[in-house]
Formats: structure tokens, C-alpha cells, sequence
């Protein structure tokens, strides 16, 4: 009895050693991969939010971490783009904590002068018919924010028709497109102030 025991805890132990094994050259093999397919998701959300023909740098290797209340609470990423060396803008992670369902996560293109060439929401709780239509995939109200100047901290136009402004609201929801384009102005109005700060913010590479 101790011997048969014993054989199949052996037995037992080499399949678990095995399946361990086989796991991590399944997961060496595939996170090159994982990794390729992430870095085009991500640029091809660049190129929604910020025109490639006003920048020549590797925008996802620029990348900048900023702390600053414009964007949202906490730590934010920022990717600077470049034409030969002159910093020409930037693509910014932004949170609009005032949504419907909660906080929702977007990416503002914007130049230093306070325009901005596009935004996109990149997660949501928002209301399924209603205040979900800040998703490009069920509706291109998002791309209405697109190629818009703000002229200042205090341009009324820069808001949802319902306080004043030029941006559609949703019919039966205002919290949330409301939500959305105080984000992207707050966002674009950070931009303006990023110049001078440009040289003393950490690397994303860095701990």
C-alpha cells in the first residue's frame, strides 16, 4: 500500500512539474506576442486622437508620468509628440470622475495652444442606450470634439448645449457627455501649461 503510495505521489509530482513547465513556455512564447498586439491597439488610438502628419517621433516611446488634478486623481501617463525636437503636443490619459456610473478613462489629443485634434473614451460604466453613446463603437458623438479650439479657462462654448455650449447631449442623459467634455477641456487646458514642466517629469520607465 505505501509503495503504490508512493508511486503515484511521484507520479503526481512529475505532472505538476510538467504542467508548470509546459505553462511558462506557453507564456514565454506568447508574451512577445501579447505585447505587439497591445502597442497597435495603442496606436491606432493615437492616430484617432492625434494627427500622425504633425509629428515624426515613436509617440508610445515618449511616454511621461504626471500627477495633476486637471487630469483626474492620481498618476496619469502623457505621450509627448515631437517634430525633429521641439515638443509639438501631446496624448494624455484623462479620468472624468463625474460620470453617470462612475469615473470614466479617456485619451485627449491636444497641442500646446489649446486645441484638440480628438479624444476617445477607453472605459465606461455608463448606461447601456443612453450614456453609453461616448463609445465610438456605438456612436460618433465622441468624434464632434474633434479639430476644437478652447479659447480659455472660461469659454462657455467649450460645454454641452444644455450649459451654454456647442456639444450635443444625449437624450435622457446629460450627466454624461456633460462628464466627458469637462474632462477634455480640463485636459487641454493642462496641455497649455506642459512646456515649461516638459524636462522635469519622470520617465514611464522610471520606478
Amino acid at each position: 500500500m505505501l509503495k503504490t503510495m508512493r508511486k503515484h505521489g511521484v507520479t503526481l509530482a512529475l505532472f505538476a512539474a510538467f504542467s508548470t513547465g509546459l505553462t511558462a513556455a506557453i507564456n514565454e512564447l506568447t508574451k512577445s506576442t501579447i505585447a505587439h498586439q497591445a502597442a497597435t491597439v495603442q496606436q491606432a488610438l493615437f492616430d484617432q486622437v492625434f494627427p500622425t502628419d504633425k509629428y515624426d517621433n515613436d509617440l508610445q516611446q515618449s511616454c511621461l508620468w504626471v500627477n495633476d488634478p486637471a487630469l483626474g486623481k492620481g498618476e496619469h501617463r502623457i505621450y509627448v509628440a515631437r517634430k525633429g525636437d521641439n515638443p509639438v503636443g501631446v496624448v494624455m490619459e484623462a479620468t472624468a470622475p463625474d460620470g453617470y456610473s462612475g469615473a470614466i478613462q479617456l485619451l485627449v489629443g491636444s497641442d500646446f495652444q489649446g486645441t484638440i485634434w480628438g479624444s476617445r473614451v477607453t472605459e465606461h460604466h455608463e448606461t447601456p442606450g443612453l450614456g453609453d453613446k461616448i463609445e465610438l463603437r456605438v456612436s460618433d458623438w465622441i468624434t464632434t470634439l474633434s479639430n476644437k479650439h478652447i479659447q480659455g479657462a472660461d469659454d462657455a462654448s467649450f460645454a454641452v448645449k444644455k450649459d451654454g455650449g456647442q456639444f450635443d447631449q444625449f437624450t435622457g442623459a446629460t450627466i454624461t457627455p456633460r462628464a466627458v467634455v469637462n474632462a477634455v477641456k480640463r485636459a487641454g487646458l493642462y496641455a497649455e501649461t506642459l512646456p515649461n514642466k516638459l524636462s522635469g517629469l519622470p520617465s514611464c520607465g522610471e520606478p
